[in-house]
């Protein structure tokens, strides 16, 4: 197609990315899938082949700038163009503030934080206008206990999205975040009762969500909109709670 999308996102072997990438696809654009997992991300790219779709895979760690230097060459070289990136690798492990080593530290920081900063300066090197989205999370402005790694790197990335914003609108590059909130990625005919009812949306989240969230954000009719969080939590975070 030739209006079709060059689509990089990364963290697209399961969960929201890998959901992201075929709302993408269905909608005619080429989407490189990026993933640390290669047996699992060669798998799901692999399926998506067979169903005809216009996908491809790269393993790539993207807290490496070495790698992702390397990794938006060869996309450049190969697709010729870079129209949207998301933003959506990381790991979430929690772990008591008096456990967390200085490795721990720096592993979520480099997975979740320095892998947008490498990702957006390289890709946006290679854009001519095009929309990145950072994957953020209620998670930076509320907390639970000994989630502070997590949540600094998701406070991180909002703070990074409007810096982005301003900086690539020169080249004419709007840059968003994406703020999740509960999204079951898995066994969400389990979930209880309750755990839908404490949204005001009467349900848990679902990857596709988010996935129509990326598709509204990177639309090119909505260039207006740059440097914003838009929260999608099933209106969670506009609770006010009391404890009894």
């Amino acid at each position: 197609m030739s209006d079709s999308q060059v689509v990089i996102v990364t963290g697209a072997a399961n969960g929201i990315g890998l959901e992201v990438s075929k709302a993408y696809l269905i909608c005619g654009d080429r989407v490189i899938m990026v993933d640390i997992k290669k047996e699992k991300l060669l798998e799901e790219v692999g399926i998506l082949k067979k169903s005809g779709f216009d996908v491809y895979a790269k393993i790539c760690d993207v807290g490496s700038l070495s790698d992702v230097k390397k990794m938006m060459t060869e996309i450049m070289d190969e697709a010729g163009k870079i129209d949207v990136l998301i933003n959506n690798a990381g790991q979430s492990a929690f772990k008591s503030i008096w456990d967390v080593t200085e490795d721990d530290w720096l592993s979520i920081i480099s997975s979740n934080l320095s892998s947008v900063f490498f990702c957006s300066r390289e890709a946006a090197q290679y854009m001519n206008g095009g929309s990145i989205v950072n994957m953020c999370s209620t998670r930076a402005t509320m907390s639970e206990s000994d989630t502070e790694a997590y949540a600094t790197s998701k406070g991180g990335i909002h703070a990074l999205t409007h810096s982005l914003a301003v900086t690539l609108s020169e080249r004419n590059i709007t840059v968003n975040a994406i703020s999740p909130g509960w999204i079951a990625t898995e066994n969400y005919d389990e979930l209880r009762e309750v755990d839908h009812q404490q949204h005001l949306s009467n349900r848990v989240g679902k990857p596709s969500d988010i996935a129509r969230a990326c598709l509204f954000l990177t639309d090119p009719l909505n260039t207006f909109i740059t440097g914003e969080n838009l929260v999608v939590d099933g209106g969670m975070t506009r609770k006010m709670i009391y404890e009894p």
